[in-house]
Parts: structure tokens; sequence; C-alpha cells
């Protein structure tokens, strides 16, 4: 999960953007609107990077003891 290149991760992510789409990742936005839509992938990128990471975590299965439970 790298803030510098989500562009492209979201792409490789969801290989069925609209082109119009493509073409505002890749050059930039120009309006308003246009920066809302990208803030909205951006927004939708960190969510699937989180989950992603979650379920990396989740894979490796660790362990994590309760500071409360009283061995004998």
């Amino acid at each position: 999960m790298n803030d510098e290149n989500w562009k492209e991760e979201f792409k490789k992510w969801k290989p069925n953007l609209k082109p119009f789409k493509i073409k505002l990742l890749e050059e930039g936005a120009t309006s308003q609107s246009q920066a809302l839509m990208i803030n909205d992938m951006w927004c939708e990128w960190k969510d699937l990077a989180v989950k992603r990471k979650l379920n990396e975590i989740a894979g490796k299965s660790l362990e994590i003891e309760d500071p409360w439970y009283e061995r004998n």
C-alpha cells in the first residue's frame, strides 16, 4: 500500500475502468468535478488496499495474546 503509485495499483485492481476514468488518472483533473471523481477513485483504492492488507495479515494467522488472561 503506497500512496505514491496508487493510480497504477488502482488500474491493475480495477481492469474494467471506463476509458475516461483511465484518462483522468493519467492526465489529471482540469475541473472541480473531475477532481471529485479522482478523489472518489482514491477512496475506493484506499478501501481496497486496507482490505488487502487485512487479508494478508489474517492469512499469516497471527495470534495475539490477551493481556488480561491469567495462565496458571
